[in-house]
């Protein structure tokens, strides 16, 4: 345990904080840790961005994000005033912890899962409530649809999951909508665009129904930082007023106007999108032929565990071997490895490492 400092307050030194996928500097590196797109970002945005790398910059943005807002409101089919802008979406979840799950009651989340909602339940000190995934790693709607919705004061779902890829159907997003009426459903849908169905669809029906989604996945921005929030307007100015006691400014000019060109050039993300899904499907057939068991994936990485050999010993031989992939040190997961999907040269090098640790069928 942490011993700390005598100048912290209290309860700093026993907070655990989110460890992210490790940034190494490594000449040659093939890095399939962080879940990054292969593929850079739309050319319309390097040149919004430009083109407001001005003199504007000494003026502080617009507080409200309302030409971003309004872009991702047109896109997604709803209202300005349902849509919640952050700096990444870990902010927004940040706000959302605070700004509805602290009330005296837990928060209920699956035992694997984003570790970043543990963090922030130690964080603003709220309890939570965990449900284990079921044998075969997927969300278990039975057991959540068991809880009393007027125990809890939340519950939070990554679709698709991470670390696992398994995506939950819509209908029974919609069924969890429904059961947990009397307090905020949120699903945490970074990765959805890979092979998903949004739940935004939804949200209109079901007021209790926040949607959060990134930028840095499938938009390949994840070096802007841009995530953002649609529910019902009452939602969304829960998460303003936290925004608001925090920075009022969080998203800044060039983000916004990245975030809106990458909005604007529709034929470049399906392109890149479509590109992606292909590559993980090719190689979740390559690692199966070399004895791997990989979870079926809706994101931009798989979760894979091979026959006979530990996801640890994997995870280091590839590392010697100058490609890095998330191990998990943690029940049920710890011989798996989660395999970011790269470009054809990053996927063959994968491989041709595995090959040389005569790992095979």
């Amino acid at each position: 345990m942490t011993v700390g400092n005598p100048l912290w307050s209290d309860g700093l030194a026993a907070l655990s904080p989110y460890v992210p996928g490790e940034q190494p500097k490594i000449d040659g590196l093939v890095k399939l840790n962080t879940n990054e797109n292969p593929f850079g970002p739309s050319p319309q945005v390097i040149e919004a961005i430009r083109a407001v790398a001005d003199d504007r910059l000494r003026l502080y943005p617009d507080p409200s994000s309302l030409a971003l807002r309004e872009c991702l409101a047109a896109y997604h089919g709803v209202r300005a005033e349902q849509v919640f802008v952050g700096n990444g979406s870990d902010e927004v979840l940040g706000f959302l912890f605070r700004a509805l799950f602290q009330r005296g009651r837990p928060v209920v989340f699956p035992d694997i899962t984003y570790s970043f909602y543990p963090v922030y339940c130690r964080l603003f000190d709220i309890e939570s409530k965990i449900v284990p995934l079921d044998d075969e790693l997927g969300v278990d709607v039975e057991a959540l649809c068991e809880i009393d919705p007027a125990s809890v004061a939340g519950v939070i779902l990554p679709n698709p999951n991470a670390p696992t890829g398994r995506l939950l159907a819509i209908d029974q997003v919609e069924r969890l909508a429904a059961h947990f009426g009397d307090c905020a459903l949120v699903i945490d849908e970074a990765y959805v665009d890979f092979g998903g169905e949004s739940a935004v669809g939804l949200v209109d029906s079901y007021p209790n129904l926040l949607v959060t989604q990134t930028l840095s996945k499938s938009r390949s921005l994840a070096g802007l930082r841009v995530g953002f929030a649609i529910g019902d307007s009452g939602l969304i100015e829960a998460l303003a007023r936290v925004k608001d006691s925090f920075n009022s400014y969080p998203v800044d000019r060039l983000a916004s106007a990245g975030a809106i060109a990458a909005y604007a050039d529709e034929a470049y993300f399906r392109k890149t999108r479509d590109a992606v899904v292909t590559m993980r499907e090719q190689l979740t057939a390559d690692l199966e032929a070399r004895g791997f068991t990989v979870l079926p994936s809706a994101a931009n990485f798989v979760l894979a565990r091979h026959a006979s050999r530990a996801g640890a010993e994997l995870a280091a031989g590839l590392r010697e071997r100058r490609v890095i992939v998330r191990h998990f040190d943690k029940p049920r997961i710890g011989d798996h490895l989660r395999i970011t999907i790269g470009d054809e040269s990053q996927n063959a090098a994968l491989l041709a490492a595995l090959d040389e640790l005569q790992v095979g069928g």
